[in-house]
């Protein structure tokens, strides 16, 4: 008996905190302005995907006092993003990535139960930490948090948030024009949370959501991070996009379920995934190196540099060879605390390899930057973009994908056009919505459910 097919989960993710998209193209649109953000949901709707996900930059990326040049800067904040996005749709998710490092928990419950109860259920949140001093210079002194403690208090956060969700248990509001009694019991909405990150109690204000809770979206890949998505997120936000990786990650995280008592269909995975697509196989790879080449300029690539050399590099030819000297590991790094420089853990390894890559090929070091860089994932004919989506999910590589267009906001549309239809054609992609809330969309229950459940076991 053969396996039935998986149904597939597409989002669509608006970049511009990284260099992923090529603003400098003519076909590139403002990143701050509402009609970019309401073309970009609107085609993500139409193509009935089930959510929209914004991620979170909260400081201009900058090293050595200069803005990456090919950075978006600057980008209006998250929940205004989405709540007015919840205005010009109907069924789309609408998934934002909020900080636990930097953040409060009551502030960021009472927003996101908000944003639920605005678009009816459709609300996320990426509970994300960040162990990254360059933004939290704009937060807290000294900066960062060590990785064992932002865990820590990440893991409480979410826990703290749960329990002022769940402070309400929706029949509270008896609204009695009659009598003139609004509420049922005048203490609903009371929490006490004491522990080792927040010691905080009162009245939660926000009566209890459409959803119950958000949908928890986590997307660390750190053995804590794993962790972390197994005992509390219902979907992770993986990098792994290649069919050998993305086995490899979802068999281990879907395997660290049990321990949690959670069921295999409790947690998505769902990795980022860039496309370039093309009328031939051909033309598509061609596209994609134009691609490439945009995303890493000869200043982004000096700076890449930098990271592993720990030197300043400025004077150098982006379009010569390789610094001859080594790096400097003697004392503190040029960008200490910065999330790229934990990619390097032997910078004087590192040096050796990209040398004899360099020197083995002929490449600069602007080339080296862009051929040891990330690549589009889907490359191709909107044919084999959706042979290949199709195949990897049926492998459980993945339950889905989010997907990065490099131009934006128009960038998704030829994927709506051209790809979705033959998803839809092969019975992988649903037509219609079939439910209302995002909840619905992702095959997830309502923890009002799972809480039922656990009562009647009892």
């Amino acid at each position: 008996m053969s396996k039935p097919l998986k149904q597939i989960h597409l989002a669509a993710h608006f970049p511009g905190v990284n260099n992923t998209t090529v603003w400098s193209d003519p076909k590139a649109g403002s990143h701050i302005e509402f009609s970019s953000f309401v073309h970009f949901a609107q085609t993500a709707e139409r193509a009935k995907f089930d959510f929209l996900f914004l991620a979170e930059g909260l400081r201009l990326r900058e090293q050595g006092g200069k803005i990456y040049d090919l950075d978006v800067v600057g980008r209006p904040d998250t929940f205004t993003v989405l709540t007015a996005l919840a205005a010009v749709t109907e069924h789309l998710g609408l998934t934002g990535t909020i900080n636990s490092t930097f953040n409060e928990p009551y502030e960021v419950a009472r927003q996101f139960a908000s944003l639920d109860h605005l678009s009816d259920g459709r609300s996320a949140w990426n509970v994300v930490t960040s162990w990254d001093a360059f933004t939290g210079e704009n937060f807290r002194r000294g900066g960062f948090l060590p990785q064992d403690e932002r865990y820590s208090r990440a893991k409480e956060f979410l826990a703290t948030a749960h329990e002022l969700f769940d402070s309400w248990q929706g029949d509270e509001i008896l609204a009695d024009q009659a009598s003139g009694q609004f509420l049922r019991d005048a203490k609903v909405g009371s929490f006490v949370h004491t522990g080792q990150h927040f010691d905080i109690h009162g009245q939660f204000d926000v009566p209890r959501s459409p959803q119950g809770r958000p949908v928890i979206f986590q997307a660390g890949d750190s053995e804590e991070g794993r962790e972390f998505a197994a005992s509390s997120a219902d979907a992770i936000f993986s990098r792994y996009a290649t069919l050998e990786g993305g086995q490899a990650f979802y068999t281990d995280v879907k395997k660290r379920l049990a321990k949690y008592g959670r069921r295999h269909d409790e947690l998505l995975i769902l990795p980022a995934a860039t496309f370039v697509l093309g009328d031939t196989d051909e033309e598509a790879e061609e596209l994609a190196k134009e691609v490439r080449r945009q995303q890493v300029s000869g200043a982004t690539a000096l700076k890449h540099l930098e990271f592993v050399w720990n030197r300043d590099l400025s004077s150098y030819d982006p379009e010569g060879p390789l610094p001859d000297i080594d790096p400097d590991v003697s004392g503190d790094h040029i960008s200490k605390g910065r999330a790229q420089v934990r990619m390097y853990r032997d910078p004087l390894a590192t040096a050796r390899e990209w040398r004899e890559l360099a020197e083995a090929n002929n490449w600069s070091i602007r080339d080296l930057v862009i051929e040891s860089g990330n690549r589009q994932n889907f490359v191709g004919t909107p044919e084999t973009v959706a042979r290949t989506i199709n195949d990897y999910v049926q492998a459980d590589a993945s339950d889905g994908f989010i997907l990065v267009p490099h131009i934006t906001p128009t960038g998704l549309d030829v994927f709506a056009d051209k790809v979705v239809p033959l998803l839809q054609e092969q019975g992988v992609f649903r037509t219609e919505y079939e439910g209302t809330t995002l909840r619905d969309h992702l095959g997830l229950a309502h923890p009002d459910e799972a809480r039922g459940e656990q009562r009647a076991a009892s």
